[in-house]
């Protein structure tokens, strides 16, 4: 039972008894890491997501990492990515030696700007990748973030950390498309942060069609080693055993990183991603609870979906114009945590960091993610949140915002 009165956070998990009992089996087993387990949430999450090809690793920047590196991505490469997401989008990029194209959002859906893709291709056609971020948990137009990667030869990579169970329709074929199906796009990644759709406490996973990304992509998280005796390179191995397995011997085919993700956290992820849809239902429904309460006020702007497009909302971002108004942003954040409400700004306009400025981006590009910047407040949303506790929030707001205003 929730207190009325207790401290209602941004985000957290739901993590219930199934879960914990999961993850103390496993601590009674033989594997611990590189086990069984590993292997049955990429599966269980490929047939979810409807791609071929999982694999587990132990970040959501880790997955993004990796992705990016298995690509082809590399120095000098121009990578076309959306500002009002986390660093780790565009990092994926810069730990390559590549570089970050910022293209300004599309206003009403905070994603990526097709339109604004378009231009810049066709003004220089120097795009190696685009990483289209899901903003809040909202798919991006990938049907023409598609058709744009056919026409200029760049490879596409999801940034959906925000959107597992999100969808969209196809415009060709009229179909519902799931995110992570890789329907239009080479590979999509996917965090298990906790105030995620589930979690591993921390964790991610990369999908893809694609049989060579994902061979590769497995080498990359284990040091570049392999014990598969059809992916060994040296002839006398092949001579002497045909293939076959060799007890004691593997081979390192290039340099990787240790980015594994243990059975611990994948017995969690197991357990969580049977309740998925169930999560992904609650949030949707607590989204229909703010839409009631705050969808008529004159002081907020709530998020909406495309026709077509559903949302899975790792985040309630809603839109006030606090300038306009006279407020300061956070003021109001903390009036809303002295009521015991928290709040959170989704994104900082990655170009803005002073790190992103020392390496010379233009400030003051990307009006769009400017102004959304400025108006942006991330309410609380998580499966678990009640019908008494969206009132709440929604009264506390509107209440703080209104005294605002009056004096």
């Amino acid at each position: 039972m929730v207190m009325e009165d207790a401290f209602i956070p941004y985000g957290r998990q739901v993590v219930d008894e199934e879960d914990i009992q999961e993850v103390v089996r496993v601590l009674r087993s033989d594997w611990l890491t590189q086990g069984p387990k590993v292997e049955e949430f990429e599966e269980a999450f490929a047939a979810y997501t409807g791609a071929d090809f999982a694999v587990a690793v132990n970040s959501g920047t880790a997955a993004l990492a990796m992705a990016a590196r298995v690509s082809g991505m590399g120095p000098g490469d121009m990578v076309a990515v959306s500002p009002i997401t986390f660093a780790a989008s565009s990092n994926s990029a810069m730990y390559l030696k590549a570089d970050p194209v910022f293209l300004d959002i599309d206003p009403e859906t905070v994603n990526l700007d097709p339109k604004k893709l378009r231009e810049h291709l066709e003004l220089s056609a120097h795009l190696r990748s685009v990483i289209p971020v899901h903003y809040a948990g909202l798919p991006c137009n990938m049907p023409e973030i598609h058709a744009l990667s056919r026409k200029f030869g760049m490879v596409v990579i999801e940034d959906a950390c925000h959107a597992l169970g999100a969808t969209y329709e196809d415009p060709e074929t009229g179909e519902t498309v799931k995110v992570g199906s890789c329907r239009h796009s080479h590979m999509a990644v996917f965090s298990f942060h906790p105030v995620k759709h589930i979690t591993t406490g921390e964790g991610g996973m990369i999908v893809t069609n694609d049989r060579e990304l994902y061979h590769r992509l497995k080498l990359f998280r284990s040091h570049g080693i392999t014990k598969d005796p059809q992916l060994y390179r040296k002839r006398e191995v092949w001579a002497k055993y045909a293939g076959q397995n060799v007890p004691g011997y593997y081979e390192m085919l290039e340099l990787g990183f240790n980015f594994r993700l243990p059975d611990l956290n994948c017995a969690l992820g197991l357990s969580q991603l049977k309740k998925i849809e169930t999560f992904v239902q609650a949030r949707r429904q607590a989204a229909k609870w703010y839409e009631e309460d705050l969808g008529d006020s004159p002081l907020v702007k709530t998020p909406q979906e495309p026709k077509g497009y559903q949302s899975s909302y790792h985040l309630y971002p809603v839109r006030i114009d606090f300038k306009g108004l006279g407020l300061e942003r956070t003021q109001v954040m903390q009036q809303l945590h002295d009521k015991g409400i928290g709040s959170q700004v989704h994104y900082i306009p990655v170009h803005s960091h002073p790190y992103y400025q020392m390496l010379g981006y233009d400030y003051s590009t990307c009006p769009n993610a400017w102004e959304y910047y400025d108006q942006t407040l991330s309410l609380p949303m998580f499966a678990s949140l009640t019908r008494e506790q969206v009132a709440r929030v929604s009264r506390t707001l509107l209440e703080i915002l209104k005294q605002g205003v009056e004096e």
